[in-house]
């Protein structure tokens, strides 16, 4: 597979034939989010999922994250594309959609939880075009191209997770996007185990299998225990009780409502995103018998012992509610010494830092912070390593191909895979085209694969020359030499120097002369010729500046010069 993976790139695979079928992920293996999964069959590709990840401390000004669909957005691929599946309504699996859908126009394929929440976000994102979305129900059947559609309702942190059974003249796959097995789930149905089985007595030839948790023995944890632990951790408290947790989570929303009335509190959800699922939650028929959650506004006038605070943020992000009420620039919401905040959600890898952080301001202040380390306050959405087995009891494919999970969560999956006695099994990266059918699985060609990023309004390649720079002047800093010349290329005034983030005009003015000086000497080493070539005489005063704030400073600016002629 290495081999295959180092070899040249190809633009065009072949998909043609009854007989074949190939898989292709451009997002989401070998890492953790960005989903993006291409099924090839027939002349024709279906994908699955187009998601995101968010950027880290490492990439300054950047907050999404996309897969860099160059290969299916290609005219001649993308006329093959037939559709687009979503299987849930979590952001590294549709999140990429208001940004990159007006390069594929597809028809798009959801249920109805799910369509509630795309389209809520293409709305708050100011899409203009009209994606066409279709919405499935809950185990609906239904065709795309020469694809055969199954929707089997799964269990997940978030309503209407689903598998798609992709039922082709090739055989049949089942991706099983994200689940977990939880017999109280507390919002929507338990997985349908009648249908896989009977997937499984039909013939699988492969299964596309979330990889998250392959390293965690024993199971995931059931929601419905996650409640009665909380009910019995904020009676503990008898003031203010904040509570963060991911707004995708209905469940955990219902429960914190739950949880409040069971202490004379009002619920009260703190957080664009919280009212956003929220709204999309009622408006398909979930929280129906939940009671209204406060506004924001109202919460603040309540007593400090009547109210539960549910806010976003329990990944320290920046802009999240938790964070502006540490910061005070909430303007509704205080926490006080005395309060407590219960962060109801595990640590996504990356995130450690501003967690930590966040948590330390709130210490400071006074207030107390329970974490799962601390107290049962939550449980995963993905499957440990016994769901795994059973799953794969269950459907007994010929194939395993592990997804969404890093490189050491594919290879424990595969191991498990094995165990259980599949056949065969096969660690996808992004890029490879494996062949499903006919024969033994293999990976028969490699394609472009990367990533996309949102840059303000402007999604661009995350290693374009702007980012590059963007990366490099966070390291290293900008430096700027105006350098005037007359007719006969001599000197008309000293050079002028900025260095902003490495020398202070004020204080370091002594060290700014040294730079002029080298740009100055570098330009009258010159030959006269040269000196009345305006590139020789920029590149002279470019290499001039970087190696004497190389020397002052020990860094090498991105270097600009203006060269100026009287």
């Amino acid at each position: 597979m290495n081999d295959v993976a180092a070899a040249s790139l190809t633009t065009r695979v072949d998909i043609r034939g009854d007989d074949a079928l190939h898989f292709l992920s451009l997002g989401g293996s070998g890492e953790i989010g960005m989903n993006l999964n291409l099924y090839g069959h027939a002349g024709k590709w279906l994908m699955i999922d187009l998601g995101i990840t968010f950027a880290d401390d490492t990439q300054p000004a950047l907050d999404v994250i996309m897969p860099d669909i160059s290969f299916i957005e290609n005219e001649r691929e993308r006329e093959k594309l037939v559709g687009l599946v979503l299987t849930h309504a979590h952001e590294d699996h549709l999140g990429a959609v208001p940004y990159l859908w007006d390069r594929l126009r597809c028809p798009v394929y959801c249920t109805p939880f799910t369509a509630a929440v795309l389209k809520r976000k293409l709305k708050e994102n100011g899409v203009d075009f009209d994606v066409p979305i279709t919405e499935v129900p809950l185990s609906g059947r239904f065709k795309v191209g020469p694809f055969d559609l199954e929707l089997i309702t799964l269990t997940h942190s978030i309503p209407e997770p689903n598998a798609v059974a992709i039922r082709t003249r090739a055989g049949t796959v089942l991706h099983t996007g994200d689940w977990k097995l939880d017999d109280t789930p507390m919002v929507g149905d338990v997985t349908d185990e009648e249908a896989l089985r009977r997937l499984g007595d039909e013939g699988v030839l492969a299964m596309m299998c979330d990889s998250t948790n392959a390293l965690r023995e024993g199971t995931s944890g059931s929601e419905g225990a996650v409640r009665e632990s909380l009910v019995d951790l904020v009676g503990r408290f008898k003031n203010r009780v904040a509570v963060a947790c991911f707004a995708s989570n209905v469940a955990r929303l219902e429960t914190m409502a739950a949880v409040a009335a069971k202490h004379d509190r009002r619920a009260a959800l703190i957080g664009r995103s919280m009212w956003r699922m929220q709204d999309a939650a009622r408006a398909t028929g979930y929280l129906a018998d939940t009671p209204e959650f406060v506004s924001e506004h109202d919460a603040g006038y309540l007593p400090r012992d009547k109210v539960l605070l549910v806010c976003t943020g329990s990944q320290g992000e920046p802009r999240a509610a938790l964070s502006r009420i540490v910061a005070d620039t909430h303007p509704h919401i205080v926490l006080e010494k005395g309060d407590a905040v219960i962060f109801s959600s595990r640590i996504i890898p990356g995130n450690e830092r501003e967690i930590g952080k966040l948590q330390n301001q709130l210490v400071k202040r006074g207030v107390e912070v329970v974490t799962e380390n601390d107290h049962f306050v939550h449980v995963s959405g993905h499957p440990a390593r016994d769901e795994l087995t059973r799953m794969y009891q269950w459907v007994r494919p010929r194939i395993a191909v592990p997804v969404h999970g890093e490189p050491r969560h594919l290879a424990a999956h595969v191991e498990l895979a094995k165990a259980c006695q599949v056949p065969e099994a096969i660690e996808p990266m992004n890029g490879q085209v494996i062949r499903l059918a006919p024969g033994p699985a293999a990976v028969v060609a490699t394609v472009k694969s990367g990533r996309l990023a949102l840059d303000g309004t402007t999604v661009r390649p995350l290693d374009s020359p702007v980012l590059r720079d963007r990366h490099r002047l966070m390291y290293n800093g900008s430096a700027v030499a105006t350098v005037v010349l007359d007719a006969k290329g001599k000197l008309a005034a000293t050079p002028s120097i900025s260095a902003r983030g490495l020398l202070d005009a004020e204080t370091e003015q002594a060290e700014l002369r040294a730079v002029a000086d080298a740009v100055e000497a570098a330009i009258e080493k010159l030959s006269k010729p040269d000196r009345k070539d305006d590139a020789a005489v920029a590149e002279a005063a470019r290499r001039a500046v970087r190696r004497e704030i190389n020397s002052l400073r020990g860094h090498k600016p991105l270097t600009d010069v203006h060269v100026v002629r009287i």
